[in-house]
């Protein structure tokens, strides 16, 4: 009894530590960041973080946490090298201030998603869906599910909204991680999943992803 008394004191005493960051952490002013938007973000994700083209991600609805944490990901500091290596991501983030990354990204977190359409070819669909909801046990390969839900909606700060994502932007980054081009995923988790992965299931999980609601 004594064991269990003191497992759920400790189990609130961590409640409280994290409410306690969460409470310390700047807050961020989406409307502040508008301008940043305008004069730096609007070519490449449009002004509703809408991107005009499949090579750059919709920021539209994406976690805002997970969006601060890649942003500051693609800055250097401290005289080391950015965590994520993106030379025109490195330019542009280069003069922004932490407040600036946390506006952005609460700026782009509560802009609507405008989700992409899945492209109608059942096998490849078939195929997205198996892998994005089972996985392949007999391969290590856990389901896509487990992390970014099943509609995609992902989990904040962890894991990415990949639902309605272009599938062309989210097959390069499964790519990146294959090829440890891109080496920011915690636990090497992400690099892990696609280093099993074949071009063809990469294309098909992300097509399957952009149907995604």
């Amino acid at each position: 009894m004594k064991r269990l008394s003191a497992l759920v004191l400790l189990f609130v005493a961590s409640i409280s530590s994290v409410a306690a960051n969460e409470a310390a952490k700047p807050k961020a002013d989406p409307a502040k960041a508008k301008p940043i938007v305008e004069g730096v973000c609007v070519a490449c994700h449009g002004a509703d973080g809408n991107s005009p083209a499949s090579a750059n991600p919709n920021l539209a609805g994406q976690h805002p946490d997970y969006l601060y944490k890649q942003l500051t990901n693609f800055k250097a500091a401290e005289g080391k090298p950015a965590a994520r290596n993106n030379p025109i991501m490195g330019g542009m983030v280069a003069a922004l201030s932490d407040e600036d990354m946390r506006n952005l990204a609460a700026y782009f977190g509560e802009q609507k998603l405008k989700p992409q359409v899945a492209k109608d070819d059942a096998p490849v669909l078939a195929l997205g869906k198996k892998l994005w909801r089972a996985g392949d046990i007999n391969r290590g390969i856990p389901a896509c599910a487990g992390c970014h839900g099943a509609t995609g909606a992902g989990l904040p700060a962890q894991y990415p909204r990949l639902g309605g994502q272009y599938a062309d932007y989210t097959a390069a980054q499964l790519k990146a991680f294959r090829a440890e081009e891109r080496n920011n995923d915690a636990e090497a988790v992400m690099r892990t999943i696609a280093g099993k992965l074949s071009d063809k299931e990469i294309a098909a999980v992300s097509e399957y992803a952009a149907g995604l609601r």
